[in-house]
């Protein structure tokens, strides 16, 4: 049974018929940081975004990191710094492409979350992907069937007000 509430992430995670099964949160502009590269030693996480992490765990859904990072491939951080950062905030596992070149597993490739799904035995179509990001986070999610969803941090804001103003609305 659907429950009713004021906002949409309460209907997603409680619509108990198609439970989401897992959600991949990008990590730039999503859930702390600028919305550009940090390293993991000086990244700081937005105010409640360890909270949302604690809270979908506690519901008991899989909590995943999915991040572009090809810094990474130039020599200005590690996978290790990343998977240590990612597991000391409580994520599952963490997804993490340190290309720089085009590759299977860069966004909006939808190679990680593939991997991610075949590891896990997901229905992607019963996960979400949260990130700031239309043209890597949002269409990565949408080439698997995965629901969307577009935070208002990072790089979120100016693309929702962009999508909006073309629309003619208010970007509220």
């Amino acid at each position: 049974m659907k429950q009713h509430s004021s906002s949409g992430e309460d209907e997603i995670l409680s619509n108990s018929y198609d439970k989401v099964q897992a959600v991949f949160m990008d990590r730039d502009g999503t859930i702390g940081g600028t919305g550009h590269f940090v390293h993991p030693d000086s990244f700081t996480l937005y105010p409640n975004a360890q909270k949302s992490i604690d809270l979908l765990k506690l519901a008991g859904i899989r909590v995943f990191a999915l991040t572009n990072q090809h810094r990474i491939s130039r020599g200005e951080a590690t996978v290790e710094a990343f998977n240590k950062q990612f597991q000391g905030y409580g994520f599952d596992q963490a997804y993490i492409c340190p290309h720089e070149d085009e590759c299977v597993c860069r966004k909006p490739k939808p190679g990680m979350l593939i991997d991610a799904a075949k590891e896990h035995n997901l229905d992607l179509t019963k996960c979400v992907v949260i990130g700031d990001v239309g043209s890597t986070d949002m269409l990565a999610a949408h080439a698997v069937g995965a629901k969307k969803i577009l935070v208002r941090t990072g790089w979120g804001t100016p693309l929702i007000n962009d999508i909006s103003g073309e629309m003619g609305g208010n970007g509220a």
